[in-house]
């Protein structure tokens, strides 16, 4: 790959806040998806909730096969006349991923089998559609800019984007679409579909206007045939990014397993489901302490000894919750509110780690494949949102949980619930441990050498 001229702008101020509304197009549908699918098909259409899991199941399976095909195309196809490589595979799917948000929570008149086809139909439609726009969209990093740090703040921004539609828009999910008393609105959840259908679209826009591909792909690159056995090899031989790879499996139990149940605790073991914007909005101000705090630290001690720092004051908040069952809900909003900090700083730097893994294949194996080596890595986020929402559904089914409306559950499945919502943060927290402590191995010196030593093969190509 190569820098174009000096015609394109320098990065800058736009590319990141592009970033930021790219990550907000996807989470509009994605996190909306992961933490409100499995309530609206077991309250409002009445589908059990071990069915649910194994639809979920058989879905990443399909995505075993699906995406790392899918994340390949623009490393085998170079498609439109703006001559980027990510821009054009973003367009393509932008529209079906909002139109198969809106499905997700479409109250259909169905029942028996038709019901079920349909609900697998619009979720398998919904994983491919958000498959088609995020794989392009984080391997589009590399081409955005060149520089670790550059890189570094992409990252950033794109944390920023999920974030502010995770603790922003999601926020007043629980106000819009509850009562009162606790029921579920079907109405106000296709409305809210809607919504954010048409800004998934409009900030993908945004980030095709605001954000620039510099680095370009050469006419030698352009005939060398594509080989997926390569990467393959590379991926296998890549320890941080394997690393990488068990760690996120940790942040999706934590970041699709939480969303999915947080629900329920909240409704049946504290019969308080207004306090869910409370905790989402209270994250807000950590958000913001870590923003500019972040980098200084990662300055100093680098991206690695950040995480586990965080990564551990989160385990403790945690481990707290589980043992002990707290019985005020605002207590224990209070504890899950400072158990997120860890995760918030693992989320701001995880995209900057993927990015010192495929630059760890160049420098050591020889091997640049973004394309199809990112949609190898966040093929390791769909195995943590299938274990989560899985593992969720059957949990729910385990513990005695009965789906419908206006159903009172057992003391027993309460209870249940309660424990299910506050084990999955623990384990989040060992798999991060591990991943980034023990199989991790690029700490703030290599990271250092490895980019100086590609900034001297590069100069020297």
């Amino acid at each position: 790959m190569k820098n174009e001229g000096n015609n394109i702008r320098p990065f800058g101020k736009k590319d990141e806040i592009g970033y930021v509304f790219g990550d907000m197009a996807g989470s509009f549908v994605n996190l909306f998806v992961d933490a409100y699918f499995l309530i609206f098909c077991t309250y409002v259409l009445g589908i059990k909730s071990e069915w649910m899991a194994t639809l979920f199941l058989v879905a990443r399976l399909w995505d075993a096969i699906n995406d790392p095909i899918m994340g390949s195309f623009p490393d085998r196809w170079m498609i439109g006349k703006s001559g980027d490589k990510f821009k054009p595979w973003i367009k393509i799917f932008m529209v079906p991923l909002a139109l198969s948000g809106v499905l997700c929570f479409t109250n259909v008149s169905f029942t028996g089998v038709a019901l079920h086809a349909w609900v697998a139909f619009v979720y398998i439609l919904y994983g491919m559609s958000y498959t088609g726009t995020s794989m392009p969209f984080g391997a589009m990093a590399s081409v955005v800019t060149t520089d670790p740090i550059e890189r570094s703040k992409l990252s950033r921004a794109r944390s920023l984007g999920g974030t502010i539609v995770g603790m922003g828009a999601l926020s007043f999910v629980p106000v819009i679409c509850f009562d009162s008393n606790s029921n579920i609105i079907p109405s106000r959840f296709t409305l809210l579909a809607i919504i954010f259908g048409v800004c998934s679209i409009i900030s993908y826009c945004l980030l095709m206007n605001l954000t620039k591909e510099r680095v370009r792909v050469t006419e030698a690159q352009k005939q060398e045939k594509f080989e997926y056995k390569k990467v393959l090899k590379a991926v296998v031989k890549n320890r941080p990014l394997i690393g990488v790879m068990v760690a996120t499996v940790g942040s999706m139990l934590y970041i699709t397993g939480s969303s999915q149940v947080r629900s329920y605790i909240f409704k049946e073991y504290y019969g308080n489901t207004s306090v869910m914007t409370i905790l989402s909005l209270a994250s807000i101000p950590i958000l913001f302490i870590c923003f500019p705090l972040v980098p200084k630290i990662v300055g100093k001690l680098g991206k690695k000894s950040t995480l586990l720092i965080s990564v551990a004051t989160s385990t403790i908040f945690s481990v707290i919750t589980f043992v002990v069952k707290i019985p005020n809900v605002y207590v224990y909003t209070a504890l899950t509110v400072l158990g997120t900090i860890g995760q918030t700083v693992f989320t701001m730097l995880i995209w900057a780690l993927v990015t010192d893994c495929l630059d760890y294949s160049e420098w050591k194996l020889n091997e640049r494949s973004d394309g199809s080596m990112y949609s190898l890595y966040t093929f390791s986020r769909k195995i943590g949102s299938t274990i989560a929402s899985a593992g969720v559904a059957a949990g729910l089914s385990v513990i005695g949980y009965i789906s419908g409306s206006n159903v009172v559950q057992t003391a027993e499945a309460v209870d249940g619930i309660y424990n299910l919502v506050t084990i999955i943060p623990v384990i989040t927290c060992v798999l991060e441990l591990v991943g980034i402590g023990l199989i991790f191995n690029l700490n703030k010196k290599k990271t250092n050498e490895m980019y100086e030593e590609l900034a001297k093969k590069r100069s020297a190509n």
